[in-house]
């Protein structure tokens, strides 16, 4: 009997899977770790061959255990937009070019020259930015050029895994949205751009929906791990957009504040709604839209604290910040330590820690941390109802999410109940519940319901909410006061002081 539904995500720091069944039950998580790989500053890649043979091995682990011959379908996540060169025989050439790499800042000083960023962000509703693929083609053309003569394909981290699994080179459309080489409305590829990068369209394979199976698994791999041939394989899921399905972001007015090592929030809508100030993708429900902003650091900023002060206990921090009182007894911190992306886009941006006094200890500044973060989800949530946007119901999630100090601090600023999801694996949920619904395990989109067992409603406090709107209103004029001052900070540590 085919009940069953695989989901495999491939993240930053592992390969992690999950297999449900149509009652809501998860039946089998399992996880491979990896690694990042930065050989230079600014490079961030990863072994595609080992994300590979993590898969292989988790899809045998799942032989051994005598559940693949229910698995109906097969949904994979990833990191996106990762760059992976495929060769004519479907084997990666290179390390991947991760989404977070910086090394094609030259490429795009000398773009800018030649593309109209208005009409280009009109086109494609992406920006001139270090996560756009046709930059770092560009890079590898100039330092890598034997690699590109050798590359027959270039995809995403997690269509690399099912065209594997399938033999069949395809990439999904988030994929191609956030490539920047992409027609966000008429969903093909951008002619003009890929001229001016000079990318033959041969390199491109087919673009596919989330939910359209792409392949089944090949002979080869039955043989190799006894994993059967013959399962669909779906196109999948750029990874922040399958984590939104997995805790029921569907209707429009949802939103999402996942408290990772990154802040990340997402916002549903039913139509094309654009602003520079966000990113966009296709949902995974066909015909609606997620906003996306990304907060450089959340959870990294409190493990930063944390070694800075050599505290290894979470829960004493946060016993002291509980002692602290609203606005850490004015204290506020700019979230900015590794610069920001949405929605300032500000990578000369740095942290500060404004207000400090001898009165002041080690919880009133783990706490202004905390603030600092639901500080900067407000901005957001500032940015979506400039844009005439109502937020009708907001989740929190992520490892962040498990404090309840934290929690309340979110609630109390951005001035609504938010519901907090337990327990949820994420993005493996989300592509794994794609993959039952594209063979009929899972008829509406509502059933994702049944894996939402624990949630809890932390109410705000208005109170709360009025002091805080004091203390947000110097955070914003603080980052004003000092956005020149970055830039010559930035020029002065560069060696340019002819530009201070």
């Amino acid at each position: 009997m085919k009940d069953l539904a695989l989901g495999i995500d491939i993240g930053t720091t592992s390969v992690k899977s999950v297999l449900i069944s149509k009652d809501g039950d998860v039946l089998f998580e399992t996880s491979r770790p990896h690694d990042l790989i930065s050989s230079e500053p600014g490079f961030a890649e990863e072994d595609p061959n080992i994300w590979w043979n993590s898969v292989k091995s988790i899809l045998k682990e799942i032989s051994e255990k005598k559940l693949s011959n229910r698995i109906a379908a097969i949904g994979i996540t990833g990191m996106v937009p990762t760059l992976v060169l495929i060769d004519e025989k479907l084997d990666a050439i290179r390390n991947s070019i991760q989404q977070n790499d910086a090394r094609s800042t030259a490429e795009i000083a000398e773009l800018k020259k030649f593309i109209k960023e208005d009409e280009y962000f009109f086109e494609t509703a992406n920006t001139l930015n270090q996560q756009v693929i046709f930059p770092k083609i560009l890079w590898l053309k100039k330092h890598e050029p034997k690699n590109i003569d050798k590359t027959r394909w270039i995809m995403g981290s997690y269509d690399f895994i099912s065209t594997k699994l399938t033999g069949n080179p395809h990439v999904e459309m988030n994929w191609a949205l956030e490539s920047g080489m992409w027609l966000v409305r008429e969903k093909k590829w951008y002619d003009d751009i890929l001229e001016v990068a000079d990318i033959k369209k041969e390199i491109l394979p087919p673009v596919f929906e989330p939910i359209e199976i792409v392949g089944e698994t090949i002979p080869e791999i039955e043989k190799e791990i006894g994993f059967p041939a013959g399962v669909p394989v779906i196109a999948g899921s750029a990874d922040h957009i399958a984590s939104s399905l997995a805790v029921g972001l569907r209707e429009e007015g949802d939103l999402l504040l996942k408290f990772g090592g990154a802040g990340d929030i997402m916002f549903v809508t039913d139509s094309l709604k654009m602003d520079r100030r966000l990113f966009l993708d296709y949902h995974d429900i066909p015909s609606k839209y997620i906003l996306n902003g990304c907060m450089a650091a959340s959870g990294s900023l409190v493990k930063w604290y944390m070694n800075i002060v050599q505290e290894k206990s979470y829960d004493e921090l946060t016993k002291m910040a509980m002692e602290s009182s609203i606005g850490s007894r004015g204290l506020l911190t700019l979230p900015y330590f590794l610069g920001e992306k949405t929605p300032i886009f500000n990578t000369k941006a740095r942290g500060v820690i404004f207000g400090l006094g001898l009165h002041h200890n080690r919880g009133d500044i783990f706490r202004s941390i905390l603030e600092s973060v639901a500080f900067g989800f407000k901005h957001h949530i500032e940015v979506l109802r400039e844009i005439g946007l109502e937020i009708k119901r907001v989740f929190i999630s992520d490892g962040g999410a498990k404090n309840p100090l934290w929690r309340q601090i979110t609630a109390d600023v951005v001035g609504m109940d938010v519901k907090y999801i337990l327990n949820n694996p994420g993005s493996s949920l989300g592509v794994a519940f794609l993959a039952g619904a594209s063979v009929g395990i899972f008829k509406n989109w509502n059933e994702i319901d049944k894996f939402i067992t624990e949630s809890e409603i932390v109410i705000s406090n208005q109170k709360s909410n009025s002091q805080y709107e004091k203390y947000y209103y110097i955070y914003r004029k603080l980052y004003e006061i000092l956005e020149p001052l970055y830039e010559e900070l930035y020029n002065i540590k560069e060696g340019k002081l002819d530009e201070v």
